[in-house]
């Protein structure tokens, strides 16, 4: 082994605390780069695969009838490579012994007919037997695997569902799944246990609903270099005559929507998070390699003298750098595995495909590693430059001492200061860049911490406007179709019903110039009580007399602002087109949304007094009987009680959000526990000779540590607030990072995520501070002591 080698093992287990938390802060950056880019492409992995084996269709529609016959015509069109047409409804399920309000998607498999798009893969049981018959009628069923487990249904289960106002059994057979439904949540929602999807024999469920021969859901694959547009429109041209305007592409579908954006959302998380903890990591070396190399000037001095070139010594303490973060790289990659498995199955929870494997490619270690040595390089080249440049003779000499000056605080004429407060002030103040690079790395720790618990804050936010502001009845049911608005009288006479309110959804496209965005617009109450329209700022406000009301998001869309005006086509009925001014804008926080009066919407569409749902206020505890006695009325269609979505939701997401913030508090504190110690430990090493002094000089234990650990303090302190604002901003661009057409996460963080970040970097900063004192309790007076002349 040559000489230098083992100068650099003996420098490498004095200083073993040092490099170990370096090599820590180090393994959090590529832990959590590793962790979250390897389950998002793990995620991304297992869809195309889905997608490919499973052909999942580009171009879906919607129709009210259409014959089989027309499928050949459309097969036709320029563009169109394949379809396959089928029967679905959405329908209201029971399962006995539950109260809790239940839609299940039916959709009709042909067993006869394999089917050419959206493949099924039956995970559990057996396929459909289209001639089975069962004595009590059952309808054979495959279920969306998701809501099976949820609810522990195995084959032979059974479950009712109200089919076309008929009470109809349906007998488990297997789970099934399908790359439509890999997110299998209604509306976005994901809500496992309030809604699954139950493939049945075609045939019977056309004869249910009188479609025999005829179709009412179309699948569309594109030809190769196919415009996805002008496929959309032939559909739409062709399909308008049978109520078929609503055409659209994958982007508008929900499973592969929800999919695309949580792909999207953690592959901006995997980047900025990460980048925080290499720069802190190269911070920390460039002062522990600079405090290595001036406290070895003259073991430098003597091996330039002895002949070594500057090159090989720069080398050797460029090797140490290496070593370090050889052990943060290996350490991170372990790390980034576990978590990515971790995140893989937490994925699982949602998003569900017949083969999801966590992997990490090489090319991801590779570039992880690539990141990691660049930054510890362009961290510490300004220090290992530093052996270069000094030159022999000036090495054998010891360092200048220090210059001390009177303070910025003496100097604006604050005098009253204790000397030990007046030394700890100097001393901060006498390496300023140090000082300034320790507090901005204490409180990149306190940002991490905010923005790690700030998505919990955002959903608490979010679940408050839209379910106890926006919404605020208890009940919400909708019809087949749009209904005289009258029927809402029969609801008040239901059990437990204090009060109705009337909505009606319509499904339109706004254009304006080139630009052009499909969307709902929600006719609601013009002074609405039950269902609000509540803007960022959660304030109300009533539609009446304020015409078309857009959110920001679309006004952004279609470069609209208030007065001008918008194209309406209307994607149902009569299909009309009408010119609207925009009455205001308001910022939201979900979805691209518009709302009108419901009685102006139903006049300016010159159809009568129409309405397609109905929100219920009940009285406590009366849910259920409502939603019981709602089952004999034909025109309900579904119906979803708040109370059970919340809870539902709640169980999935209030664990995951709880996973993700415990990660990322831990992540944080590896960074403050870095940033405090090697601090104090380069703080100890450079002013052993004055603490062993003041000791002689018959200063306490306790007096001395006070000097060094109060500029801990004063860090910490000055950190804090720092690390909050910082936390405020940091969230600030990850929102707008994250912003997509679903989901505008409001900048919401709360006291409590403020207290917990600072507890958190507080008391890592505490243990550091003690591990520290330790140390100086120890301290060997007369090394110390011993001082070049």
């Amino acid at each position: 082994m040559r000489a230098l080698d083992r100068k650099l093992l003996r420098d490498l287990a004095r200083m073993w605390s040092q490099a170990l938390t370096i090599a820590l802060v180090v393994a959090s950056g590529v832990g959590g780069f590793i962790a979250t880019l390897s389950a998002v492409d793990s995620l991304a992995a297992a869809r195309d695969r889905f997608y490919a084996d499973g052909r999942f269709a580009q171009v879906f529609a919607a129709v009210k009838r259409a014959p089989n016959a027309l499928q050949e015509r459309l097969l036709g069109l320029p563009g169109v490579a394949d379809l396959q047409g089928s029967v679905e409804r959405l329908v209201r399920v029971d399962i006995e012994g539950l109260d809790d309000p239940i839609l299940g998607q039916l959709i009709g498999v042909d067993r006869r007919v394999p089917r050419r798009l959206n493949q099924l893969v039956v995970a559990s049981g057996r396929a459909l037997d289209a001639d089975a018959r069962h004595g009590d009628g059952a309808i054979e069923a495959l279920v969306s695997q998701g809501f099976a487990q949820a609810h522990g249904l195995k084959p032979g289960a059974r479950l009712s569902a109200l089919v076309n106002g008929k009470r109809r059994a349906l007998l488990v057979v297997g789970t099934a799944l399908s790359p439509e439904y890999v997110f299998a949540g209604l509306w976005g929602m994901p809500d496992l246990r309030g809604f699954g999807v139950f493939w049945v024999d075609h045939d019977t469920l056309a004869a249910a609903y009188d479609m025999q021969g005829a179709f009412d859901h179309v699948s569309v694959r594109l030809a190769a270099g196919a415009s996805e547009r002008a496929v959309i429109e032939r559909l739409q041209s062709v399909l308008a005559r049978y109520g078929g305007r609503d055409v659209h592409g994958r982007d508008e579908q929900a499973s592969h929507a929800m999919l695309d954006n949580e792909i999207k959302e953690q592959r901006v998380l995997g980047t900025v998070l990460p980048a925080i903890f290499l720069a802190v990591a190269a911070f920390l070396l460039n002062v522990v390699v600079s405090r290595l190399v001036a406290t070895q000037r003259e073991q430098i001095a003597t091996l330039k003298a002895v002949g070594y070139p500057n090159r090989t010594i720069a080398a050797h303490y460029l090797k140490l750098v290496l070593v370090i973060l050889a052990c943060g790289l290996g350490l991170g990659v372990a790390a980034g595995a576990w978590l990515g498995s971790l995140l893989t199955d937490l994925y699982t929870e949602f998003f569900r495909f017949p083969r999801f494997e966590h992997r990490v490619p090489l090319s991801l270690v590779v570039i992880a590693g690539g990141i990691a040595l660049a930054t510890a390089v362009l961290g510490t080249l300004n220090a290992i430059a530093a052996t270069v440049r000094l030159a022999p003779a000036e090495a054998m000499r010891p360092p200048a001492p220090e210059r001390y000056r009177r303070t910025v605080m003496e100097r604006l004429g604050i005098q009253a200061m204790t000397p030990a407060l007046r030394m700890i002030v100097r001393n901060l103040e006498r390496k300023p860049l140090r000082s300034s690079l320790a507090i901005v790395g204490v409180a990149a720790a306190v940002a991490i911490v905010v923005v790690g618990n700030f998505v919990r804050d955002a959903i608490d936010v979010i679940v408050d406007v839209q379910f106890r502001q926006v919404l605020r009845g208890d009940v919400t049911l909708w019809t087949v179709e749009a209904v005289e608005d009258h029927a809402g009288r029969e609801l008040v006479r239901l059990p437990g019903a204090v009060a109705v309110e009337s909505v009606r959804f319509v499904p339109v496209t706004f254009s304006r110039g080139h630009r052009s965005e499909r969307t709902i617009l929600r006719g609601y109450h013009g002074r609405a009580q039950l269902y609000r329209v509540i803007d960022g700022a959660q304030r109300e406000l009533l539609l009446e007399g304020r015409g078309l009301v857009i959110n920001e998001r679309l006004a952004e869309k279609l470069d609209a602002r208030v007065g001008e005006r918008v194209r309406m086509h209307v994607i149902e009925g009569r299909g009309q087109t009408l010119e609207l001014p925009v009455g205001q804008i308001v910022p939201e926080m979900m979805g691209l949304n518009a709302y009108i009066d419901r009685r102006e919407l139903n006049r300016l569409l010159g159809d009568g007094d129409l309405s397609t749902g109905f929100v219920v206020s009940t009285l406590r505890g009366q849910e259920a009987r409502l939603l019981d006695a709602s089952k004999g009325l034909p025109l309900v269609a579904g119906a979803w009680s708040k109370a059970t979505m919340l809870r539902n939701m709640e169980d999935v997401s209030a664990r995951n959000v709880r996973i993700m913030g415990a990660i990322l508090t831990a992540f944080a504190t590896v960074i403050a526990v870095g940033v405090v110690y090697n601090n104090a430990r380069i703080a100890l090493a450079e002013r052993a000779w004055e603490l062993a002094s003041l000791r002689v000089l018959g200063l306490t234990r306790g007096e001395v540590s006070a000097l060094l650990l109060g500029e801990l303090a004063i860090t910490i302190a000055i950190a804090l607030p720092l690390g909050m604002l910082l936390g405020l901003g940091l969230t600030h661009l990850v929102v707008e990072l994250l912003k997509s057409d679903q989901f505008h996460f409001p900048v919401a963080i709360s006291a409590s995520t403020y207290a917990w970040a600072a507890l958190s970097v507080t008391l890592a900063g505490l243990g550091s501070a003690l591990v520290v004192r330790r140390r100086i309790d120890r301290l060997d007076m007369v090394s110390a002591l011993k001082a070049r002349d």
